[in-house]
């Protein structure tokens, strides 16, 4: 295993934290700031979006420079907001360092995606991007709920100020461990859009949506859900978030191991696994025993599905990777703004708790419904003739 992985594995770890660690904390954030529980959610949702803004548009101007470096000037930016979020005096300003932090998100591990599967063989690539995942689900088994418990005991705040000084760790073990790289070959925007031109590349996007704001759609809310439903004490929360945490982490693990071997047969499993946990979910919340098995399954089966729909992109797409990952960032953080919405919109709507694993059930179940017709689709027909079809710029447009 390349150690420049861990460093990589760390980055995503302070960015899980900051776009996860929040979820615990809705509640108390929402009652010292004054707002509703639906509107606090809308840190997330406003998060995600930014995630998926930041993963396009960065991407894109950053596609040409030493990833490296990039990583680094990346990491940097997420600093910023951190501290600006932690010192924020009001709902907006919070907002702001979200927004700021989440800038950095998308194309970090869009350029983290490419860097992490150079390093490896090609029957390893989706092993080598789920740990670098993995640093996202280590921020859900032990940053989430040990940010969770730090913010309950000594104001959520402190939580984003423990976050600032992880990033600064992670600068530099990026700086240490990652290996040099060398600028990419030089190519023009025209040629790293072109990949949007192919259909299989817009249906895994769409995928990547529907998987994750199916997931998302259900835990933004889950402490609402834990302690209104379950009926837990909320100094439990942290623990049990815990167990979700311990769920993504050998879920993302298994679920690279399964896209090496069975790509798109893995993820129709998986994400049929997953709206069926969220159904389970809803309909058992008010059993204690149950809730703990489904907030295990939701963690375990949510996140495994992460490996093999960045592979699926990056196999259509494979004359501009760097592009297409960045991409696929930025379809999950609109899938995770959408059913954070979504669960929002059924909360003020009167439905209960248990209503955004209602919503997150179905949002997956057509996911499930995009991922066959796709499946259809590329039946009979190579993924690298696709990309290789892709008409090479001009002289004209090649960026220098």
């Amino acid at each position: 295993m390349p150690i420049g992985l861990l460093a990589l594995a760390l980055g995503g770890f302070g960015i899980g934290l900051t776009e996860f660690g929040i979820v615990g904390l809705l509640p108390e954030v929402a009652s010292d700031l004054g707002v509703s529980d639906p509107v606090a959610g809308y840190l997330v949702s406003g998060y995600a979006l930014s995630v998926a803004v930041g993963a396009v548009l960065l991407t894109a101007a950053i596609a040409r420079f030493d990833r490296k470096k990039v990583l680094l000037a990346l990491m940097t930016l997420f600093i910023v907001g951190n501290l600006i979020s932690a010192i924020a005096p009001n709902y907006s300003v919070l907002m702001v360092g979200r927004i700021v932090a989440a800038l950095c998100h998308g194309a970090f591990f869009g350029v983290g995606a490419v860097v992490a599967s150079d390093m490896v063989a090609e029957n390893r690539k989706a092993g080598a991007i789920s740990l670098m995942f993995g640093g996202l689900t280590a921020a859900n088994v032990l940053g989430v709920p040990l940010g969770t418990l730090l913010g309950q005991h000594f104001g959520w705040r402190s939580t984003f100020w423990a976050i600032t000084v992880i990033g600064v760790i992670a600068l530099a073990g990026i700086q240490l461990l990652v290996p040099q790289t060398t600028a990419p070959a030089q190519t023009s925007l025209r040629n790293e859009f072109g990949a949007f031109r192919r259909p299989q590349v817009w249906i895994s996007l769409a995928i990547s949506v529907l998987a994750f704001g199916g997931v998302i759609g259900g835990f933004t809310y889950i402490a609402f859900t834990l302690t209104e439903v379950s009926g837990f004490a909320t100094a439990t929360v942290p623990w049990l978030l815990v167990l979700f945490g311990a769920g993504t982490f050998v879920g993302n693990y298994f679920g690279g191991k399964a896209a090496d071997r069975a790509l798109n047969k893995s993820l129709i499993v998986i994400m049929t696994l997953l709206t069926g946990v969220l159904a389970l979910f809803a309909l058992t919340a008010q059993n204690k025993v149950m809730a703990v098995v489904s907030l295990l399954l939701m963690g375990a089966v949510g996140l495994a599905t992460a490996p093999g729909l960045m592979v699926r992109i990056m196999k259509h797409a494979q004359d501009a990777p760097t592009m297409a990952s960045g991409a696929n960032i930025a379809a999950f953080n609109v899938g995770n703004a959408i059913g954070a919405w979504l669960g929002g919109l059924a909360l003020a709507a009167g439905a209960g708790y248990v209503s955004p694993l209602w919503v997150g059930a179905g949002v997956t179940a057509a996911g499930v419904l995009v991922l066959l017709a796709g499946s259809v689709r590329t039946q009979g027909r190579a993924t690298v003739p696709e990309a290789v079809a892709a008409p090479a710029p001009a002289p004209a447009d090649v960026m220098s």
